[in-house]
This record gives C-alpha cells, structure tokens and sequence, in this order.
C-alpha cells in the first residue's frame, strides 16, 4: 500500500510530499556529486511527487550534458529531490531529506553512477507510470 511521506531541506523552506510504498527500493550512487553528498535516491514518477512549499527558494545546478536539474534550497543548501538525467519524466527524492525514513524499511542497491553511461538506462523504469500511479 502506497502512502505520501512527507520530507524537506534542512532549514524547512523546501516541502515536499512522495508517494512510497513501506520497503520501496532506495539506490545509493557512487559519481561524483552523489558520493559527496549522500544522496540515497528514491525514484518516482511525477505523478507520485507533489512540492508542497519553497518553489521561490529553490535553485538550480547542472553540468555535464546539462539535462539533470539538481534543486537546492538558496537558504539552507539542501538537495532533497532533483530530476534526474536517468529519468527525466519523473523525480528523484533524497531518502535522508524525507520526515521518517526509517518507518519506510527502504531496501537499498547500489548503482554504478560512477560509469553511468554504462549503467543508467537501467533506471529508466523507475520513472514510468504504471496503473496504482493514475488511479
């Protein structure tokens, strides 16, 4: 049964809701700015993530080939959530940036970020809309 969790950044500008079911698949990254970060990646599509509040707090960061939207908060420097360059039509939330985590029992992968080319189609899927995610 899916429920909506909410998280935020560190400072509590930055609100948001994600629709998660209790033991959903969580993937620790190894490239370069999820290594430095932390970041554990739960990976929804956009129907299951709603910004509740901070929109004018919100800044954006991206390199590379430009297509990942990396979010901070302006405030208080927290990435909680991004869109993804593996999943463009959907988000990813940080795990650490959610309210109560540890009630989610999330089950954590390793991802290969650090060869991502090789490695990033796999999570395309992650993204898609499936039935549970209109109705």
């Amino acid at each position: 049964m899916r429920n909506w969790w909410g998280g935020g950044c560190h400072c509590g500008a930055v609100r948001f809701e994600v629709a998660l079911e209790i033991g959903a698949i969580a993937q620790t990254c190894n490239c370069s700015i999820c290594a430095k970060v932390g970041f554990v990646h739960v990976i929804v599509p956009e129907s299951r993530f709603r910004l509740i509040q901070g929109q004018d707090e919100l800044t954006q960061y991206q390199f590379h080939t430009g297509i990942a939207q990396h979010m901070f908060c302006r405030i208080c420097g927290i990435k909680a959530f991004y869109r993804p360059r593996s999943n463009p039509d959907g988000w990813s939330v940080n795990a650490r940036c959610l309210d109560d985590p540890e009630a989610l029992k999330l089950r954590l992968e390793e991802f290969d970020g650090r060869n991502w080319e090789a490695h990033g189609a796999s999570l395309a899927h992650l993204s898609q809309e499936t039935f549970d995610d209109r109705s």
